[in-house]
């Protein structure tokens, strides 16, 4: 097997994708998925992006799986994010089209009013042209791309991580089977299509043709209804970020209903706070819990432990690799980390590593490296950037090497909002702090500037996610003796 749309071609049941708006069976999304992909193919070169902007749904995979059929790679522009992020991710994806649909044209209009926009109605209207897409498909290999999900850039642009086939296919296949992912499950989607938790829905439920249901995002504002979304679906699996898990813990939802179908949760993006996984285990004592770990650059996870009920934790650790996927400690010196209590920095190889970043070979070049502990022959390695360390045989996480985050499920580079805020005027010097134990996101400034209009600037040029959660207005910047800012006292003063 060699690309993706063969987990599509595979399905054999009469299972469904759900959506809010209704439901469609495996079968028929790849009819149109084919349409789709016949229509997008005068459009499209090989190996070349296809921007997206609509809401996740049905005719969303839609698009993702006939940008395959017609040999691009796909690549969702968040209908939530401000106009400056989609321009800044228009600009390195650099195609002259964009594919939207009706409920989404008219802004579609003004963010991206160079490019010719698509329609997802005409498309579908397409005739399948079968001789067509079996020669866009003879082309195609298994280290072809298959999607670029943005993450956060600390030069202020967008980094484009781009997964190909064989790392979906290698990752995906291990997945379900550790985990007895098959036809039977019913998987509930919460994560955006610009997430790579969503990955993880999609591609399972392709792969093992279980039932898809992707959980409409107003729910997750609405704790109750969201639990009674769960029930009526009869929900057996969900692999949630941990803060979308912590809101109907937050709220007791379990106290209200529990969905006792589910047998499966597996969370990441964040550390679990014991009281909330306590709170999940207690109302579902039978399913089984397990936190993941693994940037966006190896195709969603490299490690996964699985709770054990009758352990007490402290903290939980990252746990063991994946099977085809080594991950490692190294030193600042390139020497692998063996014992226990020492930090270094976690580093993974095998096929499950992205392609890369698309379009930024200097970022590329920094995190994608040679293995410096295989001199024998071209091996590369993804630098995580994350800290790790032993204790007792586990492996766990230690924080960052450098000023990139983990908030609300996201990497962040802190340097990318300095810069933003930084750009503002009235805005003289800018330092942003996030403190992990209180999950919160701190941006200390100096300047004319009041808060309320820094937010509301800032609201318009980066995701809701990236915005500091309190601003502090300075007299001064306290610095060290070398003139640099001292992120210790500003940490003092939260």
């Amino acid at each position: 097997m060699k690309n993706v749309l063969e987990y599509l071609e595979n399905i054999s049941n009469d299972n469904k994708v759900i959506d809010k708006n209704g439901s469609i069976t495996y079968k028929d999304l790849q009819v149109i998925s084919k349409k789709i992909g016949s229509g997008l193919a005068k459009y499209v070169k090989n190996n070349d992006p296809v921007p997206v902007y609509m809401e996740k749904g049905i005719s969303c995979l839609e698009v993702f799986m006939g940008s395959l059929y017609a040999g691009g790679f796909y690549s969702l522009l968040n209908a939530g994010l401000p106009k400056m992020r989609l321009e800044q991710i228009i600009n390195v994806l650099d195609v002259d089209y964009v594919v939207t649909d009706k409920e989404h044209l008219e802004n579609a209009k003004e963010f991206f009013h160079d490019k010719e926009l698509i329609l997802y109605e005409d498309l579908v209207d397409s005739e399948i042209d079968d001789e067509l897409l079996a020669g866009i498909r003879a082309k195609k290999l298994d280290v072809d791309p298959v999607y670029a999900n943005f993450t956060s850039g600390s030069t202020g642009v967008p980094k484009g991580v781009v997964v190909g086939n064989r790392s979906i296919i290698d990752f995906i296949d291990n997945f379900t089977s550790t985990f007895g992912i098959n036809e039977t499950d019913i998987i509930a989607n919460q994560a955006p299509f610009d997430f790579d938790v969503s990955v993880k829905d999609i591609y399972p439920a392709l792969k093992t043709g279980a039932t898809l249901v992707i959980v409409p995002k107003e729910l997750f504002s609405r704790p109750a209804e969201l639990i009674d979304f769960l029930v009526e679906h009869k929900v057996t699996t969900m692999t949630w970020a941990v803060s979308a898990l912590c809101l109907i813990s937050t709220f007791h939802g379990l106290d209200y209903k529990v969905p006792e179908t589910v047998k499966k949760i597996m969370f990441s993006g964040e550390v679990m706070p014991m009281k909330h996984l306590k709170e999940w285990m207690k109302h579902l004592p039978n399913a089984t819990f397990v936190n993941l770990y693994g940037p966006t650059e190896i195709t969603c996870n490299c490690t996964y432990h699985i709770i054990d009920r009758n352990r007490e934790y402290e903290k939980i650790p990252v746990g063991i690799p994946f099977n085809n996927e080594d991950v490692f400690l190294l030193d600042e010196n390139n020497k692998l980390v063996e014992s226990n209590g020492i930090k270094g920095e976690i580093c993974v190889r095998g096929s499950a590593l992205a392609l890369g970043y698309y379009k930024n070979k200097e970022q590329t070049d920094r995190a994608f490296v040679r293995n410096p502990l295989n001199d024998k022959y071209i091996e590369y390695i993804y630098r995580t950037g994350d800290l790790g360390y032993y204790e007792n045989n586990d492996l766990y996480f230690g924080g960052r090497k450098d000023f990139q985050i983990k908030y609300m499920g996201h990497r962040i580079e802190l340097e990318e909002i300095d810069k933003a805020i930084g750009g503002f005027d009235g805005v003289e010097r800018v330092c942003s702090i996030f403190k992990e134990e209180k999950s919160k996101l701190y941006a200390f400034y100096i300047g004319d500037i009041e808060v309320k209009e820094l937010h509301e600037k800032l609201s318009k040029e980066l995701p809701v996610f990236m915005i500091p959660s309190k601003f502090v207005k300075l007299e001064q910047m306290p610095l060290t003796k070398n003139g640099k800012i001292d992120r210790k006292k500003l940490e003092e003063l939260i």
